[in-house]
């Protein structure tokens, strides 16, 4: 009996010596973890740009941040992404990550999905041609299907345009695009503030003018084509405005030009006979639709014309323009300013 007792107590003895064991490393492990979550990923201060596709597995996840230089241990990494639950929760996009944050933190960023955005100026009164230049330099959007939406009777119906282009819609401004957003995203997004900022109150003085909602864009898209000024534009919208209710041709530069493939910037007197649904020196009234996407500068001296009589404008060359109120005034202004 006092070797079985004997015995029993060595068992006892061994079974207590490893949990010890086991405690011990468990804790010698979570001390590593602690420390391997609170410490920089790198102490370079590296910006490190990762793209993480649409419907990766964890798995994918980490061999992309791991071939990125951004895991150093995976056991670790593991482990703290399964107490973050981050498995199931990684969001797809586009990251900058700085290799001074933690391990911790960038699990936290990528289960926030807070993606690279990439600051994208659109001027006033760009051609959604130069629009669609500018987010494809960004690598943004896919051009080809930028220009079929364009034209897209289903997508312009779903964005409240009652046209057959999308041009003058979208709306000239700062924008925070990330590569997360696709083509149509991006052009819904443009869109949507040009509807945030054009008021009911707008398109009801726009009526009070004689104009439909697709007829004020067209009216200021050429009044921002004409002039950089805004100090100007009231002027411009009065010469045009008047030249409207006397229904004599706008006779505008930009708009003998607009649908010019390859246009090189310089408008030719060639320009001006040529036959085009958009050239006002050609037809009459205004064109089909905007020339342009105007800011709002320019949508609102297309609805508050100055009070003058003039009825056309020639260039100074040094930004500003001349306005006469007759033909014979404007033909001295041409000799003046021009030769």
């Amino acid at each position: 009996m006092f070797s079985f007792f004997k015995k029993s107590s060595l068992t006892g003895r061994i079974v207590h010596r490893v949990i010890l064991y086991f405690v011990a490393v468990i804790f010698v492990f979570c001390v590593l973890l602690l420390n391997y979550s609170i410490s920089s990923i790198d102490k370079k201060n590296i910006n490190v740009l990762v793209d993480i596709p649409t419907g990766s597995s964890f798995l994918e996840v980490t061999e992309i941040l791991n071939k990125s230089g951004l895991i150093k241990h995976r056991v670790f990494f593991y482990s703290l992404a399964v107490i973050k639950r981050a498995r199931r929760h990684i969001c797809a996009g586009e990251y900058e990550i700085n290799t001074l944050l933690t391990p911790a933190a960038m699990i936290d960023k990528l289960i926030r999905g807070e993606v690279k955005e990439h600051i994208v100026l659109i001027p006033e009164d760009f051609s959604m041609q130069e629009i669609a230049a500018r987010l494809d330099s960004e690598k943004l959007i896919n051009k080809e299907i930028f220009f079929e939406l364009a034209k897209d009777k289903d997508f312009l119906e779903s964005l409240n345009i009652k046209a057959g282009s999308i041009e003058g819609y979208l709306f000239p401004d700062t924008y925070y695009f990330n590569r997360s957003m696709n083509t149509r995203q991006i052009m819904k997004k443009m869109v949507n503030n040009f509807w945030e900022k054009v008021t009911p109150e707008m398109i009801k003085r726009a009526g009070d003018l004689g104009f439909n909602t697709h007829q004020f864009v067209t009216f200021a898209s050429i009044i921002g084509k004409e002039s950089g000024d805004d100090a100007e534009k009231t002027m411009i919208s009065a010469v045009f405005y008047n030249r409207l209710k006397k229904k004599i041709r706008l006779q505008s530069d930009p708009t003998a030009v607009y649908d010019l493939e390859n246009f090189d910037g310089k408008v030719l007197r060639s320009h001006l006979k040529r036959k085009s649904p958009y050239n006002t020196y050609i037809i009459k009234g205004l064109p089909p639709g905007p020339i342009a996407n105007p800011g709002m500068t320019s949508l609102k001296a297309a609805l508050n014309p100055a009070p003058v009589k003039y009825l056309y404008f020639v260039s100074k060359k040094d930004g500003s323009h001349f306005f006469s109120s007759s033909l014979n005034e404007h033909n001295q202004a041409i000799n003046r300013y021009r030769y």
